[in-house]
């Protein structure tokens, strides 16, 4: 059951607003299905598959809501969460910040899923992670990876009309490679829409000779350096360009709370607080990195340019804030596109007289969230450049950095990357600033 069709994924929604008597109701229903192997020191641990499907309703009464959860799909069981959460809605104290459902809206055609990925077997990530440990042990290595892959719908409907449904797909894939002595690190992650495109040779190499080649790390004193980003050093759960771009929001601007603010009132939209070739946009129709075409409301996502040429030209606007700022609402797809150039990173490495490469960034935290200023630690490979080479590999670095200095110190891009559903080029950038050094690997 876990993955319905759009009929029947409607007709279960249908029967359960029949059963609502709340002034609005809406109701969500995902389902998802997936599998994964995790291996460590070159033996996999575990490997599973999991199945699920999920409904949730929200009623509402005047401007008091409430939501209830089931997994069961019986008569009986639905009509039993919608009087939930109508109870519960009954209960609540009114929503300062309501705004009345959506009522029909038009989606573009969804370009998420492959029938390729939903189709895998256990045999298929089983292969996989023999290829990249068999690729470890024949180089005296130790690997750990994590595969997990699944395909998943959404299913919406409310009693205004409005009426969603879209699939996808994804495969991640993360390995991280050590010496013997656990000295050496090396790292790599991939996403894909289509398991087509994954490799685990490719991506286990990469890691592994970063790991071999990051042995013996001398230590370079702290300081600002020219340094190349790799993409994994740029996009994660907490990475320097997500931050960024999860900051493009108009409510913390208008509120003063936010590097977009003006010092008396006001945002700095259209302002260019960018080097002239920092572009982001949103897309949930591009080839590479396609995203959702609807929002957890239901509202349309389209393409949406972010930052122009270094100019900001969008804010994000929830429904309410638009409303109350006269503004138009703008769903975000959860995905980024940043453009960048046509140079490889061993392209980009050789045109570096002096410089840093880095492999990933991690544990970074805020330090000051008006100027976006973070800290965090570089790992699983650094290495010193000289002469448009990789000279040696060198201890890690704590660093201290805003991605708005970042993108304003560019001195290269590179052909961008998918990573985190996004896409991402490396980047050169100057006067990158490393505080202190870090014994970890």
């Amino acid at each position: 059951m876990p993955i319905l069709s759009q009929d029947e994924a409607q007709a279960i929604l249908k029967k359960v607003l029949s059963y609502s008597q709340a002034d609005e109701c809406a109701a969500t229903l995902r389902g998802r299905t997936s599998g994964n192997i995790r291996y460590a020191r070159n033996t996999v641990s575990t490997a599973g598959q999991s199945d699920n499907v999920s409904l949730a309703v929200e009623s509402r009464f005047g401007k008091r809501s409430g939501t209830a959860t089931c997994n069961q799909f019986d008569d009986a069981t639905l009509r039993r969460c919608v009087q939930r959460a109508e109870e519960i809605a009954r209960l609540a104290p009114e929503d300062p910040e309501y705004v009345a459902m959506l009522g029909p809206q038009q989606y573009l055609v969804p370009k998420a899923y492959a029938a390729s990925t939903a189709a895998i077997t256990p045999d298929v990530r089983a292969q996989a992670a023999a290829d990249s440990i068999t690729m470890c042990e024949a180089r005296k290595l130790t690997a750990a990876g994590f595969l997990e892959d699944g395909a998943s719908f959404t299913a919406l409907r409310n009693s205004k009309g409005l009426e969603a449904y879209e699939q996808s797909t994804n495969v991640d894939f993360s390995v991280t490679v050590r010496t013997p002595d656990g000295t050496g690190s090396g790292y790599a992650v991939a996403d894909f829409t289509d398991v087509k495109s994954f490799d685990a040779k490719a991506l286990t190499k990469r890691a592994a000779d970063k790991a071999a080649g990051s042995v013996n790390a001398k230590a370079l004193e702290p300081g600002k350096y020219t340094v190349i980003l790799e993409p994994a050093a740029l996009v994660s759960d907490e990475g320097l360009l997500n931050r960024l771009v999860y900051a493009l929001d108009a409510r913390e601007a208008d509120e003063g709370r936010s590097f977009l603010s003006k010092k008396g009132g006001g945002t700095k939209k259209g302002e260019k607080l960018f080097d002239s070739r920092v572009t982001i946009y949103s897309d949930p129709l591009n080839d590479q990195a396609p995203g959702s075409v609807f929002d957890g409301e239901g509202l349309p996502v389209k393409r949406m340019p972010w930052i122009e040429k270094g100019v900001v030209r969008n804010l994000y606007y929830s429904r309410y804030w638009a409303e109350k700022s006269k503004a138009e609402a703008t769903a975000f797809s959860g995905n980024f596109i940043m453009e960048g150039g046509t140079q490889s990173l061993e392209e980009m490495i050789k045109g570096t007289a002096k410089g840093i490469l880095v492999t990933r960034l991690w544990y970074i935290r805020d330090v000051d969230p008006q100027t976006l200023l973070v800290t965090g630690l570089t790992r699983d490979g650094t290495f010193y450049i000289e002469n448009g080479k990789i000279k040696h590999p060198i201890k890690n670095f704590r660093f201290n950095e805003s991605p708005i200095i970042m993108l304003n110190n560019i001195e290269a891009m590179g052909k961008p990357q998918r990573l985190g559903g996004n896409l991402v080029p490396p980047l050169k950038i100057r006067d990158f600033t490393f505080t202190s050094l870090s014994d970890a690997v």
